[in-house]
């Protein structure tokens, strides 16, 4: 992987072979950022003229390069636009994101963008090393042309060398090992992480963390009465899992639940995906993905908290032994559920976890899904939508996604909506309304916590793989989506 290091040397005389700066949009020309000063000097006066010149113009993840010149030592000057003139934490994210995805093939990179906090520290940190991303493992005879990512960052701050500064890079190092994992695992064919595949990896990786580990087959699911996770895998010749990951602290006195939906392809079961898209569709794991890397890095960092994951897996397949439209399922507790539509299986795996997370009384439990295509026509693609039983919970997680870059946005809940899916032969049916469908969604998942418990839901349909062009530190493919905020949120509960 790409490492990371800090200096505070003179960045036009470390040795790198390119060397990063920042520019910002000012009035009809640009501004430099801090951190430049010394690139500037060594290049010459002419620095800013030149830049304007091949057409920089600040604007966010712009990336414009220019020859050495001066009394620079990389042979390359590399200039990245953060947009605004006061960049905050997530502009700065973004464009060295940027600078490090457009330096893909080069070895050593030096960092001269703002860091003059701990807080621009890490945000240029973190940026550099999540675009330094590539998913390689099944490229065979092409594999001699792809350029690598960056080999090796140095990031310059007058910081270097204090406390701070080293605590934050180490928190930087293991978020880019977590949102890695978690990435790999999206983007992985769904013909080599069926349920058991993806079980394995959780234990081989959480076991060297000293995490505990339990995985229920389906015999096991079948003895706990887990319903809805055997409906949804019964027509896959690869049977379904309930993974159960435990962090535990001696000190803890707060427990938080995550639970994250493990669908490892999605094909619509009886009722089929249209084929454009389907593709995507071994992106629907990517809650469980991220409730599994949250918890490699939870251990790593040792936050006084406890925190339990809960991942169900299952493939939702269209075969002979597939549940119907029609079918009645009994979720673990007793509650009955007519299902009305087989693509609707996410909820129905996410129920059972949801009871068995809440049997253990945590705190708070928050689930993780890309449950509803509804969610990406109300939000986007880069826009998760959190919906809660608890206003503080919902405001909580909303802030905390926010301070770490995560786009979430606050959503309703709301009472009227559950009517929609009554059924006259079962306690509830798995859709209802098709307007406001990513309401009613977690309308069917609040039936399955108690009102007495905080719980949040939050459906990452959106962001969790990106389609379309990469962005910033954002590849194409699997994003890592959540895994972020759940660190945050579980170490600012331990706080």
């Amino acid at each position: 992987m790409t490492t990371i290091e800090l200096s505070a040397s003179d960045p036009a005389r470390i040795a790198a072979d390119a060397v990063v700066i920042g520019i910002a949009k000012k009035g009809d020309g640009i501004r430099l950022l801090d951190g430049s000063a010394p690139v500037v000097a060594a290049y010459g006066r002419t620095l800013r003229k030149v830049l304007t010149t091949v057409g920089a113009t600040g604007a966010a993840g712009q990336v414009v390069k220019l020859p050495k010149s001066g009394k620079v030592n990389a042979p390359l000057i590399v200039a990245v636009g953060v947009g605004d003139d006061t960049p905050d934490a997530e502009a700065l994210r973004r464009a060295a994101g940027s600078a490090s995805r457009a330096l893909t093939g080069t070895r050593r990179v030096a960092l001269a963008l703002p860091a003059t906090t701990i807080e621009q520290l890490q945000a240029v940190a973190e940026g550099a090393m999540f675009g330094a991303y590539a998913f390689l493992g099944y490229q065979d005879s092409s594999a001699s042309d792809t350029k690598l990512p960056v080999k090796a960052f140095t990031l310059v701050t007058e910081h270097a060398r204090k406390r701070e500064a080293a605590k934050a890079l180490t928190q930087v190092k293991v978020m880019t090992r977590a949102m890695f994992l978690a990435r790999d695992l999206i983007n992985t064919p769904p013909s080599d992480l069926h349920p058991k595949e993806f079980a394995d990896t959780a234990v081989s990786t959480c076991r060297s963390l000293k995490l505990t580990v339990e995985v229920l087959d389906q015999r096991a699911l079948a003895r706990g009465k887990f319903g809805g996770i055997l409906a949804v895998g019964q027509g896959s010749t690869s049977p379904p899992r309930l993974v159960r990951v435990a962090y535990r602290h001696p000190k803890a006195k707060r427990h938080l639940a995550l639970v994250g939906k493990g669908i490892t392809f999605d094909s619509g079961g009886i009722s089929l995906k249209p084929p454009p898209q389907m593709d995507q569709m071994k992106s629907d794991m990517s809650g469980a993905a991220a409730v599994l890397a949250a918890l490699t890095a939870i251990a790593r960092l040792k936050p006084v908290i406890n925190v339990t994951g809960w991942m169900p897996l299952a493939e939702n397949m269209p075969s002979g032994s597939a549940q119907r439209p029609s079918d009645v399922i009994t979720i673990r507790g007793g509650k009955t559920v007519e299902v009305l539509n087989t693509d609707a299986e996410g909820r129905l795996v996410l129920a059972d976890a949801l009871v068995r997370a809440a049997e253990e009384s945590p705190d708070i439990i928050i689930d993780v899904a890309t449950l509803t295509g509804a969610a990406s026509i109300a939000l986007g693609t880069r826009t998760a939508g959190i919906m809660a039983n608890d206003d503080d919970l919902r405001s909580q997680i909303h802030d905390v996604a926010t301070d770490v870059g995560e786009q979430m946005w606050p959503m309703p809940l709301p009472p009227e909506a559950r009517a929609s899916m009554n059924s006259p032969i079962a306690d509830i049916a798995n859709i209802g309304d098709r307007y406001g469908g990513m309401l009613t969604a977690g309308l069917f998942l609040k039936e399955f916590v108690s009102d007495e418990t905080p719980w949040a839901h939050l459906d990452i349909a959106g962001p969790a793989y990106n389609a379309a062009e990469p962005f910033g530190y954002t590849p194409k493919g699997g994003t890592g989506t959540a895994v972020r905020t759940f660190v945050a949120l579980a170490q600012q509960l331990a706080e």
